[in-house]
Formats: structure tokens, C-alpha cells, sequence
């Protein structure tokens, strides 16, 4: 493959920076327009990345890739055509332009609008890329974290650290005329640390990153992510089983989003609603959810994890208000069924790398604040359940039915937060469980740590949030009763 960072090359060989030509850009949509396609895009990327990780007290990977190629799309009707190539060879690209064109059903040619370079308004830039901060300062970070976790008790018996961070060069270019590019960072700092006592093991999981630079750690260090690991792996050591039935639960703030990703966040996707698989088909302008219960989605918010200028077909994200007080108002669109709903795109499509399709995905998704206290909320349970922090769940988008983990939980008992518990998940239905909220709190917090959403195989950082919120009835899977 021709290098990149090449200086000199042939006209026919173009390098990164070339590829945002706007006459190779304007032929290569022309090859892909050849056959009657309706619309065509070329997404083009360079992805550098840096992983290094720490595992019983020494470093045993440090690694550095990069990755780039070109992802073309053709879309007729429902119907897309994809092709890609890792090759910046202008000849194997229009081989992957006329490959995807083969979706095209008729041979009218559909003239597209001129490419003009487009003007997205930053919601943020890069403050210090993570990339150009030297290798000996990233390890460095790590054994802090380390030698921060161990140091915090001595039944602490083993710590796992990684360091992740990528920096994405793009350029996108559609038949509609867009031509956009963009710089998206992002890192990720996350220690698993194990405690023990007898035969009894617990973990305790911390995390933090985003889309900051490295002076992240200004603000939240790594001996202090380290320190909270462990902090929570000994607290889970006096855990009791949990009681089984129906309970008043309390979530705690930031990353018990998790739950509203995604027991409501993938239920509100365009591309559900449109085929009407989802709880929320056909619901626009109907009550969801409780009256305290505000939902949004906003890529604008600088430096989470799902933030970004631009999604991934050139679109600037939004600020979108999902539900509003109750009421649902819209759906996360990318261009495909933003067409096909008769809608704008919302900002909403995204996709993994250059090898994939676009689709709508959420970017930062949470419960907006509300007006309680979140000390109050506690204090008026006489008998619940307090989740700290979520872990996996299943959910069917069909019907809104989901099975959560509870990480990290606690009793409440005459409005104090007591023993911790093990072995709980949450149990219930979105529409159901967001009718039943009955206090949110005022102290929202979104979550900066390494959030992952996967959807047909693709995985995309995201970020989730939420205020603490006061679930009035549900189910929690326990094994006392």
C-alpha cells in the first residue's frame, strides 16, 4: 500500500490528505452514480491507535496501529450498496465505487450537486492530543494506577490496567454536495482490581477517558481511578445476598444510564421505528413515560465519549429531546431513514470504522435533571434497593423487557443506605419502569468512562448519564425472599 505520510507519490496513487480533492472526490461519486443509484457517499478515515496494558504488576503490552481505507455507499429505494477498500489506489477505489453501485436497479443517471467544502460549527477541538504525549509518561500513568490500588488494602490480590486512545483523521463527501472533515480523540483509562479473603473474591471496576486530551488527568487522576477500584472491590466484600420481589429502587447517577440506554435509548433508533419493531412505533406526540421524565440524546455536549462535530455521514449533531416530559417527541435518524420517514437527519448516524454501513446510534444519551435532592430521594425510602452501578443486561427493543445486573448495590433501610448486596439484577419494562419514576434528581452526571454500544456488530463509543432517580415499584432478582 502506498504510504500515507508519503510526500512525493503518482497522481494515480493519491495519499490521505489527496482523497479530499474535490475532483477525485466528484469522479469516484460519479462511478458510484453510474448505474442510477440515488445517493452515494465516500467515507474516508485514518485511525491511529495506542493500547498498553498492566497485568500482575509489570506491563505486558504496549501496541501502535494504524488503519485507513475508503467506504463507499450507493442507496436506491431501502436497498444499499457497500463496497470498501484499505488500498488508496484510485483504480481499487472506483473498483469499490462500482461495486457498491450494483444495487442500482435502472440505468437513469441521478446528477448530483457539486461538492463544496462544508463549515460545521466545532463543539470542541482537541486540547492535547494523547497521541504526541511520549510513551514513558503513558506507562507511567498505569503504574500509578497500580501501585494507587494495591496500596489501598492488602487484600487487594491482583490489579489489571489499560490505556486505550485512537485519533481519527476523516473525510466524508456526498452526492448532495458535503464535503466534510473532521479530528475526533479519544482515550480510555480503566483498572479491574480483584480482593480476596479465604475463598470469597470480589472486583471493583473504575474508569475514566472521553474525547479530552491527556490533561484528563488534571482533573481525575490515575492513582485516583486505581484508589476507587479497589475501594469498591473491598466494600463488596461485606455484600449479603440479595432480597428477590418487588422493591422501591434508587439509581444512583452517571452510569446507571446504562439502564435508559438501553432499555428506552435503542427502542427510540429510526431505523426500528421505521420497520415498527419497536415498544415506540407509531408513539410520536403520546405520554411514554412520567411527567418528571425528560430523554435526550446530544453529540454537541464537548469532550464525552459520544460527542462529536459531525456523525459519521457529515451531518453536525444535535441537541435532540427524545422525550419531553412524558411525551415522546422523535427518533434518532441517519440519512437512509431520515429519507424514508420523510424527516431530517438528526445527526445520529454512526458506524464503527470504514469497513461498515452508517445507521442511527446514539451518541450521549440520559435523563435530563430534575428538581430533587438526591439525599431526600434516599431519605424518603423506607425499604429499597440503591444501585450504585449497573453491569450487563439484555433488553428486547420488541417489547421493551430488560434484565440488568447490579454491579455495585445497597439496602435501604428507614431511609439510610446500609449492607451491600450481591447476586441482583434489575428486572422490568422501559415504558413501564419510566412511567414509574417518581423523583429525579438535580445532580445529573454523564458518565466518562468506556462505554460501548453494540448493535449489528458494531461497537461505538457512547456516552450515558442520568440524575439519581427514585423508581416507585420493581423487580429485583435476588436469593433471599
Amino acid at each position: 500500500m502506498k504510504n500515507l505520510l508519503a510526500k512525493k507519490h503518482s497522481p494515480d496513487l493519491p495519499v490521505f490528505d489527496d482523497l479530499g480533492d474535490t475532483a477525485i472526490l466528484n469522479r469516484v461519486l460519479t462511478t458510484a452514480l453510474e448505474r442510477g443509484g440515488e445517493y452515494a457517499d465516500a467515507y474516508i478515515e485514518r485511525r491511529t491507535t495506542t493500547y498498553i496494558t498492566l497485568a500482575q504488576g509489570r506491563i505486558n503490552v504496549v501496541r501502535k496501529g494504524v488503519r485507513q481505507g475508503i467506504g463507499i455507499r450507493v442507496m436506491y429505494g431501502e436497498q444499499t450498496g457497500y463496497a470498501y477498500s484499505d488500498d488508496f489506489d484510485l483504480k481499487k477505489i472506483e473498483t469499490a465505487a462500482k461495486l457498491a453501485a450494483r444495487i442500482a436497479a435502472d440505468s437513469k443517471f441521478y446528477p448530483f450537486v457539486q461538492l463544496r467544502q462544508q463549515v460545521s460549527r466545532k463543539h470542541f477541538h482537541v486540547a492535547i492530543d494523547p497521541e504526541k504525549t511520549e510513551i514513558k509518561k503513558k506507562l507511567a500513568w498505569i503504574q500509578s494506577a497500580d501501585e494507587s490500588a494495591r496500596a489501598a488494602d492488602s487484600r487487594i490480590e491482583e490489579v489489571n490496567c489499560t490505556y486505550a486512545e485512537e485519533f481519527k483523521e476523516l473525510v466524508i463527501a456526498n452526492s448532495d454536495g458535503v464535503l466534510q472533515r473532521d479530528e475526533q480523540n479519544l482515550f480510555s483509562f480503566h483498572v479491574l482490581s480483584l480482593a480476596v479473603v479465604e475463598s470469597q473474591r470480589t472486583t471493583g471496576y473504575a474508569t475514566g477517558g472521553g474525547r479530552y486530551g491527556t490533561d484528563f488527568f488534571k482533573r481525575r487522576s490515575p492513582a485516583t481511578i486505581g484508589r476507587e477500584a479497589s475501594e469498591q472491590a473491598i466494600r463488596k466484600l461485606k455484600a449479603i445476598d440479595a432480597p428477590a420481589g418487588l422493591h422501591t429502587v434508587v439509581i444512583h447517577r452517571g452510569w446507571g444510564g446504562v439502564l435508559i440506554h438501553e432499555a428506552v435509548g435503542h427502542g427510540l433508533e429510526g431505523d426500528f421505528n421505521r420497520r415498527g419493531t419497536s415498544v415506540y412505533s407509531g408513539r410520536v406526540g403520546q405520554k411514554v413515560a412520567s411527567e418528571l421524565v425528560t430523554i435526550i440524546d446530544d453529540g454537541t455536549i464537548p469532550f464525552y465519549r459520544g460527542s462529536l462535530n459531525i456523525d459519521d455521514e457529515g451531518t453536525p449533531t444535535n441537541r435532540n429531546v427524545l422525550i419531553e416530559k412524558g411525551v415522546l417527541k422523535g427518533y434518532m435518524t441517519d440519512r437512509l431513514n431520515a429519507r424514508l420517514m420523510k424527516t431530517v437527519p438528526s445527526g445520529n448516524g454512526r458506524r464503527e470504522d470504514f469497513t461498515q454501513i452508517p445507521m442511527p446510534r446514539m451518541t450521549n444519551t440520559f435523563i435530563d435533571r430534575g428538581d430533587h435532592d438526591p439525599e431526600e430521594i434516599v431519605r424518603s425510602v423506607k425499604k429499597g434497593i440503591f444501585a450504585k452501578s449497573l453491569g450487563g443486561g439484555q433488553v428486547d427493543i420488541t417489547n421493551g423487557n430488560f434484565v440488568f445486573e447490579i454491579q455495585e448495590g445497597y439496602l435501604i433501610e428507614d431511609g439510610k443506605i446500609t449492607a451491600p448486596i450481591r447476586s441482583a439484577n434489575l428486572i422490568g419494562n422501559g415504558p413501564d419502569v419510566m412511567n414509574k419514576i417518581t423523583a429525579v434528581g438535580n445532580d445529573l452526571e454523564i458518565e466518562t468512562g468506556t462505554g460501548t454500544c453494540g448493535k449489528d456488530g458494531q461497537h461505538i463509543p457512547v456516552g450515558v448519564g442520568q440524575p439519581t432517580i427514585k423508581i416507585n415499584e420493581m423487580t429485583v432478582g435476588g436469593t433471599v425472599r
